[in-house]
């Protein structure tokens, strides 16, 4: 069914404007509220945010929803969403929320939702909750109201957790190491966890104003870092962004590695330690065919899943893997999180430069990558470009000189009003052709 609040990585858009507005957000903490207090017993909700403006109004109106009917809340202040997974399961809570856009600018927000055991919710559970968000709210009596407590020690519960899972009796000692926090949720922790583990640490993006998430910076702006990293002489070079569930790395000599090449990294260490729950690794849709043919080669199975790495969780979970991700550095490790983590990701590359005396830029660049082109079209809300002629007949085209040499996937965003373009050929001439005639042929139906 079509749903009217929430998309495929919760509910998103640009604050005050709907759906982000502070009134939908104290009914939608209203609607989860009653769908978890399904009882008289006691019932917590843990709530972190990241560092954007907004994130205090809407932090401030769930909490206010929540405690309306019953919910007693526990508010985490800035953390990065995974140490939300990880704490609603370790306080027992019933629901965590996040308040974050991700690697959005800071303008947009969204509200991210985890059940009881830590993980995203399911589509099933979030359609209940949109019934009950747009129906007539049960609150409580007045002697029920939830209490509200602010919670000092949880990023300090986050830093303990992310640094067990190092390698035991090892150390960062003798590396240096940039970390670009985006201005965003991990600001306070990368860092701390860094340099706690041995390292000599150099931190960007850890001077958040409200304004500055990931503005030219993060994961999706690695530049700077990459020019720092050879600047100062560094080993690696971590940018996680604004909410910290997603990384992407830089090797010594300013080189980007994406979350592509970062699974095939893992997923092969741990496929040689016998670690790699029946020997398989789950990715999206996107992740690069050049992956798939290095695993192939490797005897490593890959299922691919839409894009979201709620579905790449999804698929962890109904058959048991421990480890999946998305190309844009999501990387999901079931032994340890709940949801994609950036900081513990980047800890297991600095685990195999450790035990393997190897630079980054040996470990980085695991398979060789397919040209891959993306193009990101934006278009008006309301309007339907994949669906007009023009679109269908461009993308036709495209796939009939590619001739079965490559592949293209054309899918609407779930977070923005996207359309995003991509390709894989290796006729890099010819990807860049076809990929730029759909793109052109969206923007004129859009």
């Amino acid at each position: 069914m079509a749903r009217k609040y929430f998309g495929t990585d919760g509910v998103r858009g640009t604050a005050n404007s709907f759906p982000m507005t502070a009134e939908i957000a104290m009914r939608l903490g209203a609607a989860a509220g009653r769908y978890f207090r399904k009882d008289t017993q006691e019932h917590r909700v843990v709530i972190g945010k990241d560092t954007r403006r907004s994130s205090y109004m809407f932090e401030y109106a769930m909490t206010a929803g929540f405690a309306s009917t019953g919910m007693n809340v526990f508010l985490l202040g800035p953390v990065p969403t995974p140490a939300v997974g990880m704490l609603t399961r370790s306080m027992r809570a019933d629901v965590g929320v996040m308040v974050s856009a991700s690697h959005n600018p800071f303008q947009d927000n969204g509200i991210k939702f985890f059940g009881p055991h830590g993980y995203k919710l399911s589509d099933k559970a979030e359609e209940e909750i949109e019934a009950l968000l747009d129906g007539e709210i049960q609150l409580s009596e007045p002697e029920n109201i939830g209490r509200v407590t602010r919670i000092d020690d949880g990023l300090g519960r986050y830093i303990e957790f992310a640094k067990t899972t190092f390698p035991r009796k090892k150390l960062l000692n003798g590396l240096k190491i940039v970390v670009d926090c985006a201005n965003g949720a991990a600001y306070k922790a990368a860092p701390v966890v860094l340099w706690e583990l041995g390292a000599e640490v150099i931190p960007m993006g850890v001077a958040p104003n409200g304004y500055n998430i990931n503005l030219e910076c993060g994961s999706t702006h690695p530049e700077a870092a990459a020019a720092r990293v050879v600047a100062e002489g560094a080993d690696l070079g971590i940018c996680l962004d604004g909410d910290a569930d997603r990384v992407i790395l830089i090797d010594e000599k300013g080189r980007v590695a994406d979350g592509d090449q970062l699974m095939a990294l893992i997923a092969t260490n741990w496929a040689a330690a016998g670690k790699l729950a029946k020997n398989t690794l789950v990715s999206t849709v996107m992740s690069n065919m050049g992956m798939e043919r290095y695993l192939d080669g490797q005897g490593i199975n890959l299922v691919r899943t839409s894009v979201g790495d709620r579905y790449v969780v999804e698929a962890m979970r109904k058959k048991g893997y421990n480890l999946g991700g998305e190309q844009s550095g999501h990387i999901v490790m079931t032994d340890f999180v709940t949801t994609g983590d950036g900081l513990i990701a980047a800890l297991q590359f600095l685990s195999a430069m450790v035990k393997s005396g190897r630079p980054a830029s040996a470990l980085a660049s695991v398979f060789e990558p397919l040209p891959q082109k993306l193009e990101n079209v934006r278009f008006e809300k309301g309007s339907y470009p994949l669906e007009t002629d023009l679109v269908k007949k461009a993308i036709a085209d495209g796939e009939a000189s590619l001739g079965g040499r490559g592949r293209l996937l054309i899918r609407k965003s779930g977070t923005e009003p996207l359309v995003r373009v991509m390709g894989e050929c290796e006729d890099e001439a010819l990807l860049n052709r076809i990929v730029h005639d759909i793109a052109e042929a969206v923007r004129q139906a859009g």
